[in-house]
Formats: C-alpha cells, structure tokens, sequence
C-alpha cells in the first residue's frame, strides 16, 4: 500500500552540553502522519542556515560541500521510498 503523504525536512537541533556554538543537522521523514528523526552526523552554525530552505547559506566550499552531502542523504531517501 502507498503512503498517503510524505514529508522530508533538514532542521538543526542544538544539543545540551555543546559550547562551540554549533548544532546537529536532523533529517526528519514523516510518512502518513508517522515522524521519525535521524541525525545526519553533521554540525552547522544556526548563523549560516536557511531554515525555509533546509541547507546551509553561504558561498563558501564548506556551505556547497554540505548541501551536495544533503542531497546525496534526500536523494536515497526518496530511492528507498521507491
């Protein structure tokens, strides 16, 4: 049976005991109403981030090399929907 709806988002969640100033990068898959949370294992500035877009802002080589790997990461997400 398909899903009904299907969501993915790419959202920074700081962690309790981080003093550098930087936050863990969370992929959230949400199928029919069900949500489940992973981290990506990557850090990003909260300064540097587009949260309507859900990448990294920026034209540094960091900020592309990022948003290349969140691609990567949406892209086998979507063939293991399929």
């Amino acid at each position: 049976m398909l899903e009904k709806s299907f969501g993915l988002l790419f959202y920074l969640r700081k962690q309790r005991n981080e003093e550098t100033g930087l936050m863990y990068i969370i992929l959230r898959v949400t199928v029919d109403g069900q949500e489940k949370e992973m981290s990506v294992k990557r850090k990003w500035a909260y300064s540097s981030w587009n949260a309507h877009a859900n990448r990294a802002t920026g034209t540094r080589e960091d900020a592309k090399q990022l948003n290349v790997y969140l691609d990567s990461v949406q892209s086998k997400v979507y063939d293991a929907r399929q």
